[in-house]
């Protein structure tokens, strides 16, 4: 996945939103009516999302967007894990993480 931590879309198809999640990436959506075209995001930014430290299904996360003069904006997104076990996989790092060591555990 070359380090992706975060996806942001506006919308996800079901099952891609579900195989980010199960590979530990979090799927973020922009608010109805929203877009990087309406926030003036033109892709030579850097983006900082803080994910709370009790994340809880579609949660509200803020990104901090920052542009090459330095100037920031936040943004607020809709995250896009839709059910506790999926925070269970997103925090863990994936499905398969989340796996081994339930297993190591028993």
């Amino acid at each position: 996945m070359l380090g992706v931590k975060a996806v942001v879309a506006r919308s996800f198809e079901r099952i891609h939103r579900s195989n980010l999640v199960g590979m530990g990436v979090l799927p973020l959506q922009f608010r109805p009516g929203e877009s990087w075209e309406s926030h003036g995001i033109r892709g030579d930014e850097t983006f900082d999302i803080l994910v709370p430290e009790k994340l809880e299904p579609q949660q509200s996360i803020r990104m901090t967007v920052t542009a090459r003069d330095g100037s920031t904006r936040s943004i607020t997104l809709l995250s896009r894990i839709d059910t506790p076990i999926e925070v269970d996989y997103f925090r863990h790092g994936g499905i398969l993480p989340f796996v081994l060591r339930e297993l190591l555990a028993a």
